[in-house]
């Protein structure tokens, strides 16, 4: 527990906020924006997460091990919880979603509480959900997280983008996990026997290991079943991961690369031994270690598999083109050739070409990252968003922090009271669970040390209770009829999914609509 420090009298700090803000602060309590004049041992702590991810639980462990009397509600827009656990990781690495149960470890303490089918903001995606405005949830907590990961893809802008065959790997990660928004998806592997995937980070790799992945052993996993009856009629055969840059520059790791090579009866095509250094040996370890998977390639050689992929480098994405007998569907894919500005340096540029290349494909896949969006109730609230990175302006803490003028006139960054984020929506959409893990860690010891320090304002009077997820359902009337999940409620489902496993041999059979998962409820 963090030692809370006591002061019995400390000077006011003035605090400028915009326009929105303030408006919403001047009807909270007086003392709302004052410094705290006594100590806040033994007050509890309210915080409310909003995203139930990795990042969203890490925080709040985090947060409840080092703030005496914290107590924390999640908010999460669907019925279940885990975000990109459930939702995002391979279906073929169950491994991956061990950090479950330390999250279990957190629901079952008294002081958290679990607000399932509930949006924050933003109209549910679903009929049967509820949606609650941020500025309810800012009256009744001291500090509100903001860790709800990345609903959106970079888009390519290039012609044809909308054309039949071209997906987001987002999407297509979402609808063969359950992801109940793209449970509708109905991707069309049948057309062609050439696939090409544009961008060489892991979930580039996730993709084409489930289109050259043997669908019995898919069948053990919890793939949801629409995705394995649909893999079970594919016709692809040949896999292109397409990337601007060369091996050199990579995003992929090296886990992820070996387990493609590893893959039964599955191919792997030489890439171009000009573009890795002579001697890898002089490399540091990590990218020798990957250099040598590389240049080794898989056991089977392409001439004797019927399934094989590439990783195809220097070429950046012009155009999709369209079938001559079907405009509106895709046929092929073209590509500007590109230079790079140093081969071997991590960090090299690219330089285009006046060189095409084109590959027959009558399925695409843009793999090139996931983007946060802000939540509507920013932009009146001031609450400033990086629309171009995707993150929540903040002082790489998790502190969210807007512009705010001196008595001099100069410009400089001012923190919001008790407004944090974690996760994606705090630094981009990079890195793995472990990473997230240590992000969200940092916003919470963030969190700990303000609510350690009585100068430091928050969102509400820190020395009374503000009543937390008691304090929102009184105030709104809008989720009366809503079936709100509670922590029981998403066992009573996880229960039911793992019974309907049970019967196919499997860990778990997704509910892929959450009219399905509620109804599990009664």
């Amino acid at each position: 527990m963090l030692p809370i420090r006591c002061a019995k009298s400390l000077p006011s700090v003035k605090l400028t906020l915009p326009i929105g803000l303030r408006s919403f602060f001047r009807a909270l309590p007086s003392r709302t924006l004052s410094t705290a004049q006594s100590t806040r041992d033994g007050r509890p702590f309210r915080l409310a997460v909003i995203g139930s991810g990795p990042a969203g639980f890490y925080t709040a462990y985090r947060a409840m091990s080092r703030i005496q009397n914290s107590k924390v509600d999640m908010y999460e827009a669907l019925p279940v919880p885990y975000g990109l656990v459930r939702f995002g990781v391979a279906p073929d690495h169950p491994e991956v979603k061990n950090c479950q149960e330390k999250f279990e470890e957190v629901a079952s303490s008294p002081n958290f509480t679990f607000i399932g089918n509930v949006s924050i903001g933003t109209k549910s995606d679903h009929p049967d959900g509820g949606t609650i405005p941020l500025a309810s949830i800012l009256r009744h907590y001291h500090a509100v997280v903001f860790s709800y990961g990345a609903a959106k893809d970079r888009s390519l802008g290039i012609p044809r983008e909308n054309s039949k065959g071209v997906y987001s790997a987002r999407q297509f990660v979402g609808w063969y996990n359950g992801l109940p928004e793209h449970a509708d998806l109905a991707p069309d592997l049948t057309q062609g026997e050439e696939a090409v995937i544009i961008g060489q980070g892991n979930v580039a790799l996730d993709v084409a290991r489930m289109l050259l992945e043997d669908v019995d052993v898919l069948r053990k996993s919890d793939i949801a079943e629409h995705a394995i009856e649909t893999l079970s009629k594919s016709k692809v055969k040949r896999v292109h991961i397409v990337g601007r840059r060369g091996p050199m520059q990579a995003a992929f790791t090296i886990k992820e690369i070996r387990e493609l090579m590893r893959l039964p009866s599955v191919a792997f095509h030489p890439i171009d031994t000009t573009l890795v250094p002579e001697d890898i040996r002089s490399l540091p370890r990590a990218p020798r270690r990957l250099m040598d998977i590389l240049l080794k390639g898989s056991p089977t050689p392409p001439s004797r598999s019927q399934k094989s992929w590439s990783l195809d480098f220097l070429l950046s994405p012009a155009a999709f083109l369209p079938s001559p007998t079907d405009p509106s569907r895709l046929a092929a894919t073209q590509f500007t050739r590109t230079t790079l500005s140093s081969p071997f340096d991590p960090n090299a540029y690219t330089l285009p070409t006046n060189e095409t290349h084109t590959i027959p494909s009558a399925l695409a896949f843009r793999s090139i990252g996931y983007q946060s969006i802000p939540l509507p109730e920013f932009a009146p609230l001031g609450i400033p968003f990086n629309d171009r990175h995707g993150v929540i302006s903040n002082d790489g803490r998790g502190r969210v922090q807007h512009e705010e003028r001196s008595a001099d006139a100069s410009m400089h960054m001012g923190r919001f009271p008790g407004l944090y984020c974690a996760g994606w929506v705090k630094r981009g959409p990079t890195g793995v669970i472990a990473s997230t893990m240590e992000d969200a860690f940092s916003t919470a010891d963030a969190i700990a040390e303000d609510w350690g320090d009585e100068r430091v304002a928050f969102l509400n009077d820190a020395w009374r209770d503000v009543g937390g997820w008691d304090g929102v359902k009184g105030e709104e009337s809008g989720i009366g009829g809503v079936r709100v999940v509670d922590w029981e409620g998403w066992r009573r489902i996880d229960a039911a999914e793992r019974e309907r496993g049970a019967r196919v041999g499997k860990e778990r059979e997704k509910f892929t609509r959450t009219g399905d998962m509620l109804a599990v409820l009664g």
